[in-house]
């Protein structure tokens, strides 16, 4: 684990000691034996014991004081997190079973006697390694059919694994097997000669770097099959041993080195439309890497959580600077998802002052609001120990500030240590004086902890082609993250089956159509599954029509359908729902489904905003308009409303309305040009329907609301406009203003509340109307 923190390479080596005083760690202590190479762990901590419930008592004026200044302090480091409840505490008292640990752990008796003992001195959780140096450390179907050995057996061919977890659990502490090399692997293991392709590499070519495990090189996080093969051995542990939970730790990353192979570096390009920099801290390149990894966690939280609601996601990264910038380690953005149960952050340092510093960090005040948060403290090292008042000394200022504990490693505790087992064993029970169990009963999903957030809208589909439109980045039942066309006219999400991951689905043999508004209709099975938007998992599966047939209606041969241009899949984000599936906003965690705010580009090539989760800041400047509420509707969570506006003003140079006020309007994002449509011909006066000519201007306004005009033009989505006159229409004057009314309006859509909300856009941000050939699209990362 943090071992390889000290000795990441020589370049961040020099840097690591020069700044952070590390404890230097020579590699070649860390051999337990050929195959075993050692690395560093953590556990948090959070139950309060009856001790620890005294001397809160004692400090409660300076708790008081810290709790103020840690306020401050994240209000500034950040200021869109949700001020949340009190979360129940569960202190962590835990203890990493490395490789080295496991020539004490093959013997079945001298397991049973760790746990008891460990029991008996009031710990409550471990962690034992199962996922080492290119091998797992339990009998994996999946590295056998892999043809790639298991060395790791007891002395009586049993199952070290299953035996430790039988064993903490009769003893009532939680097992929570260990993913110590995360993407770590030597390039000299089965695995990197059976799959070169799955290994990435630096911009030179070089494919290993220096770390405490040895030369190493590393998985490629990005490619798919990687993702796979780890997320198949994490759900193998899960199931096969009914585990408590699983952990991650330090190299479930990346350094920020690696990611040019050819892969990733085509990756790179499809997305964003050019290579990767050369220089390998570029903040764009860090954080495209960095979001890949965390998207890649997000899926495996759903994977795992899908098996078992009640596991506990551990991570134990280093601190987080160091994480995010060398590491590509987000872990911090995990934790505000809600992807994380518990974090344990490793700090390895002789010195108490930078310690005490590590601990203090504004992440960790933060992230201690909301899950159990622990600190991983080393105990020694075969030939260098650590004495005892160090181990006090720290585990003690830990204690004080709320956080858990978690100790590297088990035979570090006393075996292997400069004072005698018995005076170990004594301050250990000193430290940890009541017990504190642990129940993964209480560890219930969790919400995110902000209440609003802003994802990028892209110009271009992953699929097809379009003249104009907002593309908002889905994964479906976890599939690669794909642009849907953002829609406000219509509900519901609709995808081509190709779209589709390999995540669960329920299926409900429902044949479903759709008809869009240029006459295409679209057929297919509704189902549910999971999906994800950006980063941010819904809450719970959603439905889903998996379209698998496009044609046009009678009435409109030319649709979209005829022109074989492939079907970029519709978020409909309206909430004027007439059948499933619904809009799938309403399955955001938290404060995030309360409605959002569609931000337009002005009609550039830059990328416009969703902004998800309505705060009193974010609505600051909107003039508001009324919905009205309707019927509720089986399988429709939440409210409906009809979602077009009323008492509408109309001006249209050429016919009879001249700021008549019994207009309807939809704003919609879906439509490419504006359309009016009059029930009677004797409105449009001498207006024909087709498209309006220049003379033909028109006003739409609600009154101290927005007023919006526009000059026809024939340019698609900016100012073409089309007439229609239709006796069978069910308004006498119905407005959609097209894609091109939010280059001029920020559009707010409050499910809550029933209203939509309109704010002029700053004049500067509206000056270019027009997209100018000179601009390049780039990916708003």
């Amino acid at each position: 684990m943090a071992t390889q923190f000290w000795e990441k390479s020589i370049k961040i080596n020099a840097l690591t000691n020069l700044l952070f005083k590390p404890v230097p760690v020579r590699r070649g202590l860390l051999l337990c034996r050929s195959k075993l190479r050692k690395a560093f762990g953590i556990a948090p901590s959070r139950l309060i014991s009856q001790g620890w419930w005294l001397l809160k008592k004692r400090l409660l004026p300076l708790l008081c004081l810290i709790s103020f200044v840690a306020v401050l302090l994240l209000n500034t480091f950040a200021p869109s997190i949700a001020q949340l409840p009190p979360q129940p505490r569960q202190e962590i008292r835990g203890v990493w079973l490395s490789g080295n640990d496991f020539s004490v752990f093959r013997n079945r008796s001298q397991v049973l006697a760790a746990m008891s003992q460990l029991r008996q001195l009031n710990f409550n959780t471990v962690y034992p390694v199962v996922w080492n140096d290119g091998y797992t450390y339990y009998p994996s179907a999946i590295m056998q059919k892999m043809g790639i050995p298991f060395f790791f057996k007891g002395t009586d061919g049993q199952d070290v694994i299953a035996d430790i977890i039988s064993q903490a659990r009769r003893e009532g502490l939680l097992a929570i097997p260990w993913f110590e090399f995360g993407f770590m692997v030597p390039l000299s293991s089965e695995l990197a000669s059976q799959h070169p392709d799955w290994l990435t590499q630096k911009r030179d070519g070089t494919q290993t770097s220096i770390s405490a495990a040895g030369e190493v090189a590393w998985l490629n996080p990005f490619h798919p099959e990687v993702q796979k093969f780890i997320t198949e051995l994490v759900m193998e542990v899960i199931t096969q041993y009914d585990a408590d939970g699983v952990q991650f730790d330090d190299h479930t990353s990346l350094p920020v080195d690696f990611g040019y192979d050819k892969y990733t570096i085509s990756l790179y390009t499809q997305e964003t439309g050019n290579p990767p920099p050369p220089n390998p801290q570029a903040q764009a390149w860090i954080k495209w890497r960095a979001d890949k990894i965390s998207t890649f966690m997000v899926d495996l939280y759903q994977t795992v959580k899908a098996r078992k609601p009640n596991a506990i996601f551990s991570v134990a990264p280093n601190y987080y600077d160091f994480a995010y910038k060398l590491q590509l380690q987000d872990w911090l953005n995990w934790v505000r998802l809600g992807i994380v149960d518990e974090l344990v952050m490793q700090v390895y340092r002789n010195d108490l002052e930078s310690f005490i510093t590590q601990i203090t960090r504004p992440e960790i005040l933060e992230t201690q609001k909301v899950i159990p948060t622990g600190i991983g403290i080393t105990t020694g090292l075969r030939n260098r120990p650590v004495a005892l008042p160090q181990i006090q000394s720290q585990v003690e200022a830990a204690q004080q500030r709320g956080l858990g504990i978690g100790f590297f490693y088990y035979e570090s505790l006393w075996d292997i240590a400069p004072e005698p087992a018995a005076q170990r064993q004594s301050a250990f029970a000193a430290l940890f004086p009541n017990p504190v169990l642990r129940d993964i009963s209480q560890n219930i999903p969790r919400k995110p902890s902000f209440d609003t957030i802003s994802l990028p809208l892209y110009t271009k589909p992953s699929l097809g082609q379009r003249v104009r439109g907002y593309f908002l980045e889905m994964a479906i039942a976890g599939g690669k993250p794909k642009r849907i066309l953002l829609d406000t006219g219509s509900a519901g999400l609709r995808v081509p089956k190709e779209f589709l991951g390999n995540a669960p689905i329920r299926r409900t043999g429902q044949n479903i159509k759709e008809v869009l508004s240029d006459g295409t209709i679209l057929e297919g099975e509704l189902v549910y599954t999971n999906i994800r938007f950006g980063l941010l998992p819904a809450a719970e599966p959603v439905p889903v029509q998996i379209v698998t047939s496009r044609q046009c209606i009678a009435k409109k041969p030319n649709c979209s359908a005829k022109s074989g241009v492939p079907f970029s899949g519709i978020i409909g984000v309206n909430y004027f729902e007439k059948s499933l599936p619904y809009n799938p906003l309403r399955k955001l965690p938290g404060n995030l489904s309360n409605g959002f705010i569609v931000i337009g580009n002005g009609g550039s090539n830059n990328n416009g905003s969703l902004i998800l989760g309505l705060t009193a800041d974010n609505q600051a400047g909107f003039k508001m308009a009324p919905w009205s509420q309707q019927s509720e509707i089986n399988g429709v969570p939440g409210n409906r409303w009809d979602s077009r506006l009323s008492k509408v003003c109309l001006t249209l140079a050429g016919s009879a309305a001249k700021n008549s006020c019994n207009g309807t309007m939809l704003n919609d994002t879906g439509t490419i040009n504006g359309l009016t449509e009059f029930k009677s011909a004797s409105t449009a006066g001498k207006l024909k329907p087709g498209i309006l000519r220049s003379t033909n201007a028109l006003k739409v306004a609600i009154n101290g609301i927005f007023d919006y005009s526009v000059t026809p033009g024939t340019r698609d989505g900016f100012n073409r406009w089309n007439l229609s006159i239709s006796p069978q229409a069910e308004l006498p004057i119905f407005v959609n203003t097209g894609i091109a009314f939010f280059d001029k309006y920020d559009v707010l859509f409050d499910q809550v509340n029933g209203r939509q909300g309109f704010r002029t856009r700053r004049q500067e941000e509206n000056k270019d109307l027009l997209p100018q050939k000179s601009k390049v699209f780039t990916q708003d990362k």
